[in-house]
C-alpha cells in the first residue's frame, strides 16, 4: 500500500488542523493506520491510531482529548483532527499502516509508512 500524508501548514496555537493520509489499493479497510510525529531533534513518536471499522482507537497522551483520529474506507482516507493546537505539536506528522494488530504505539507495529507533512504552531 502506498500512503500519501497532507494537510499541514502553520497555524497558531489554540487553532486546529485536519490531516489526511490516502491510501492506494482496495484493501484499506483490512490496516490498523496510525500517525506518528516528529519533531526536531527528536525520535518520531506515536500520535493516534485506529483498527478496522467501525474502529477502536488509540492515542497518546499528550494529544488526548484535543485530537480524533478518523477513517473513511470507502474513500481509502484517515484523517486527523487537530483542535486546541500547542506549540509542542510542532512536527512532521507521518502516517502508517500495518497489516495485523501489533504494537499500535510503537514503529515497529507499523509495515508501511507515507512521506510527512510538516506541522508548524506558532506561539
Amino acid at each position: 500500500v502506498q500512503l500519501q500524508a497532507s494537510g499541514g501548514g502553520l497555524v497558531q496555537a489554540g487553532g486546529s488542523l485536519r490531516l489526511s493520509c490516502a491510501a492506494s489499493g482496495r484493501t484499506f479497510s483490512r490496516y490498523i493506520m496510525g500517525w506518528f510525529r516528529q519533531a526536531p531533534g527528536k525520535e518520531r513518536e506515536f500520535v493516534a491510531a485506529i483498527t478496522w471499522s467501525p474502529g477502536r482507537t488509540y492515542y497518546a497522551d499528550s494529544v488526548k482529548g484535543r485530537f480524533t483520529i478518523s477513517r473513511d474506507n470507502a474513500k481509502n482516507t484517515m484523517y486527523l483532527q487537530m483542535n486546541s493546537l500547542k506549540p509542542e505539536d510542532t512536527a512532521v506528522y507521518y502516517c502508517a499502516a500495518a497489516v495485523s494488530f501489533r504494537s499500535v504505539d510503537l514503529r515497529s507495529g507499523y509495515d508501511y509508512w507515507g512521506q510527512g507533512t510538516l506541522v508548524t504552531v506558532s506561539s
